[in-house]
């Protein structure tokens, strides 16, 4: 690393990098490394830092900073407060734009992704939002309150940063005021951050949902990157097994027609595939706040009617296709017509799987990506060789 990017690389890695890039760097290298961050910046490295590089970072900061830094360590993890940014820029609403004008130029540079100036009274209270573009194109003689936004969406520094990312979405925002319960101006939460909760989100749905951590390193110990992956590797290993005893329960109809063995596959990984459309298709909308009480029941009836379609139609593609391969065979049209019956019945398992598993998950307060396709596949497996066996056990 260049030494001049020392502090944004420790903030951007993920943690398990972050503690072995900090253990490999020393005391003066650390308090380089934090004086090109801003205050924001530090908090989120403060808990990763030997405590006498924290003190001397400390000291270099001025009272103000100090003020900042202890604020946004007080905040939870994943909230606004401790995602905000507290560079900001406030004026007056009495002010002319041609006073704010020259205001502006009197700053080295603006502040990141600087959209809109926040307009506030003499006690900080936030009173709306003036757009950068006013600024630039109306009358110098006219005042902020004549040309600034009233009604600007205000976040809380206790507000979960992942409901603060879906209002960005909504309403594409590329900054938005933070203020306190007495409504004052205290930082403002810009799109950069939002991005990294929104990508920090994506990244932890896809690991769970194999039963990875996403702290994760990538170029860690080989040894500790086994062991992470047991759990999980262990209960698809038992799954597995409990499929396989399903499967033996039924020796006899497939020793008296083989070719169920050969069809056996294609029965259960239908189910899986249509369960794990309807699975990503959950957790997402379920991270994103669009799965509530009053729209499950409608979204139910949607993949249900979105899997019995699909089922008819592949089922009867899968059955023909099976009487076709065995058109020969005396047994033909009745493996076609089992054929035609299970798949139909395992995409709708499947579908119902998919739909059950995450919200069952998150109704038991759990992060319904952890290891939900791990148990799709069980289940489905499992399921779909139950229902084309027992089918074929009772035609057969």
């Amino acid at each position: 690393m260049r030494n001049n990017q020392d502090g944004d690389v420790l903030v951007e890695v993920n943690d398990s990098v972050r503690e072995t890039l900090i253990d490999a760097m020393d005391r003066e290298e650390l308090v380089d490394a934090m004086e090109t961050l801003d205050t924001d910046e530090i908090a989120d490295l403060v808990e990763d830092l030997p405590p006498d590089v924290v003190a001397e970072v400390q000291e270099g900061l001025t009272t103000k900073e100090r003020a900042q830094l202890r604020a946004a360590m007080s905040y939870p993890e994943e909230s606004v407060g401790a995602r905000m940014d507290f560079e900001i820029i406030s004026v007056r609403e009495d002010s002319s734009l041609e006073a704010v004008f020259r205001y502006l130029r009197g700053f080295e540079e603006l502040p990141e992704l600087t959209d809109m100036i926040f307009v506030v009274d003499r006690n900080q209270k936030l009173k709306g939002a003036l757009p950068v573009s006013k600024i630039l194109i109306s009358d110098p003689e006219r005042s902020v309150r004549e040309l600034m936004k009233g009604d600007v969406l205000t976040l809380n520094p206790l507000d979960d940063a992942t409901d603060a990312a879906q209002a960005f979405e909504r309403y594409d925002l590329v900054s938005a005021p933070v203020v306190d319960e007495t409504g004052r101006l205290v930082g403002r939460l810009t799109v950069d951050e939002v991005m990294d909760v929104i990508r920090e989100s994506s990244d932890e749905d896809a690991y769970a949902a194999v039963g990875l951590s996403d702290e994760q390193d990538l170029f860690g110990s080989v040894w500790e990157a086994a062991k992470s992956r047991w759990i999980w590797l262990g209960v698809n290993l038992c799954t597995a097994f409990v499929a396989s005893r399903v499967i033996s329960c039924f020796e006899g109809t497939i020793s008296r027609v083989v070719a169920l063995a050969a069809l056996l596959p294609i029965a259960a990984n239908i189910a899986g595939n249509t369960g794990n459309q309807t699975l990503t298709l959950l957790v997402r909308s379920i991270a994103m706040g669009q799965v509530t009480a009053s729209n499950t029941m409608d979204l139910f009836k949607k993949e249900l009617g979105v899997a019995l379609i699909n089922g008819l139609l592949w089922g009867a593609i899968a059955g023909l296709g099976a009487w076709l391969l065995y058109f020969d065979a005396s047994f033909g049209m009745k493996l076609g017509l089992v054929m035609f019956l299970a798949m139909m019945l395992n995409i709708i398992v499947g579908a119902l799987v998919g739909f059950i598993v995450p919200l069952t998950l998150k109704k038991f307060d759990r992060d319904p990506a952890m290891g939900s396709s791990v148990l799709l596949t069980f289940i489905t497996d499992s399921g779909g060789f139950l229902i084309f066996l027992g089918l074929a056990g009772i035609f057969f």
